[in-house]
């Protein structure tokens, strides 16, 4: 994983807007016409969105997830034994309390309109096992085809964490919780294999990580460190034999705009996410609600070896920030951790899924653009004073 050891170095977390042409997928069974055509669109728009992250000058791009219908859900589609079930609504849990708060803002809220009744649940009635070996190699061998004209630039792949894998899941397979939580990690082993195995940084994925702590809280601090510990734990068996270098883990607390004062407190999450075996951490920093976390890095050493990637841009306002207040953000978590140990990123994707987009398209280009000139501004600060 390149460093940065002349200049602050850029990328992002992955879900970006998609075209028109990806933004209905045919369903599977679809006559070999209409899949054909969205199969072509989708390797050119592979094709586009690559380019384009090297042309706005971006360091460690993806693909943009394109090839997913979303940053989680699409997990459900590459793997056996589980039903969805329309009938049968889970409660949005992991919005935490904040359905409660802001109840009139949940009403009206035409994005969410499932988060005071709940959605259809996502029940295993079977063994879980990985199907999708067909769409991730399909999703590999178009990025590859995107970066033949630029060896050695560096690229990155996603994949969800057992945590947020089915976040609307009901077990009735299983005997036990960590049977079925280590059923998940095992099935999306193989997904995180091919891509490694690809040459490709793995990014995993994981929002609900930090979204069920404040539901799970409520009933005690150690309910929710058991639930999340006993996810950690299978995403490091998961990970298992891929070299941390190759590895980054994502937390998120949710690209949905809504109140976040549910969020957790990153201190209580800090310890879990550096027990991921990853070789660098991409987290929010960036919005209104998370901005002042730096002051956890005074307090918690990033270990020896390891990145941090803080958003440095967010997807949460349309306001495009400004290269400066870029450059202060990472020179800021540069005094902190060291500046060959900080790669500026953005909080969380700009698209939750592929209908889903959490600003327009112009503003996120503009973000990215101001990511790369603070980036600039920053380094002359750091490596040339």
């Amino acid at each position: 994983m390149h460093r940065s050891q002349t200049r602050f170095l850029t990328t992002h977390t992955g879900s970006l807007i998609r075209p028109d042409t990806l933004v209905r997928e045919p369903a599977p069974d679809a006559d070999a016409g209409p899949r054909a055509d969205y199969e072509r669109a989708l390797t050119a728009a592979v094709a586009d969105v690559v380019a384009r992250q090297l042309d706005v000058g971006l360091d460690v791009v993806n693909d943009g997830e394109f090839g997913k219908s979303s940053w989680s859900a699409y997990a459900l589609a590459r793997v056996s034994g589980f039903e969805i079930r329309q009938d049968q609504l889970k409660p949005l849990d992991w919005l935490g309390r904040d359905r409660e708060r802001f109840k009139g803002f949940f009403t009206d809220n035409p994005e969410l309109p499932t988060a005071l009744t709940g959605a259809p649940a996502q029940v295993c009635t079977g063994p879980i096992t990985y199907t999708g070996h067909e769409l991730v190699s399909r999703d590999l061998a178009n990025v590859t085809a995107a970066m033949a004209s630029h060896p050695g630039r560096e690229v990155f792949c996603t994949s969800v964490a057992p945590a947020s894998m089915a976040y609307q899941g009901v077990n009735e397979y299983y005997t036990t919780e960590e049977e079925y939580v280590y059923a998940i990690a095992e099935a999306l082993r193989q997904e995180y294999l091919t891509i490694h195995e690809a040459g490709y940084i793995l990014q995993v994925d994981d929002a609900v990580l930090a979204n069920m702590y404040d539901h799970l809280v409520q009933q005690g601090d150690e309910v929710y460190r058991r639930w999340a510990q006993l996810r950690v734990d299978a995403l490091n068996h998961a990970l298992a034999g891929i070299p941390e270098d190759r590895i980054r883990y994502h937390v998120c607390f949710g690209s949905w705009h809504v109140p976040h004062v549910a969020d957790a407190p990153l201190e209580a999450l800090i310890d879990l996410i550096l027990q991921v075996n990853a070789g660098a951490y991409s987290i929010e920093a960036a919005n209104p609600r998370h901005e002042w976390e730096w002051e956890v890095w005074e307090r918690t050493k990033l270990p020896d070896g390891k990145i941090l990637i803080p958003g440095v841009i967010t997807h949460h306002t349309t306001t495009v920030e400004h290269p400066r207040l870029v450059a202060q953000r990472l020179e800021r978590f540069a005094r902190i951790v060291g500046p060959e140990n900080v790669i500026g990123g953005a909080d969380c994707g700009f698209a939750q899924s592929a209908s889903i987009r959490r600003t327009h398209p112009e503003v996120a280009w503009a973000k990215f653009a101001s990511l790369v000139a603070g980036a600039q501004i920053a380094s002359r600060r750091i490596w040339d004073s």
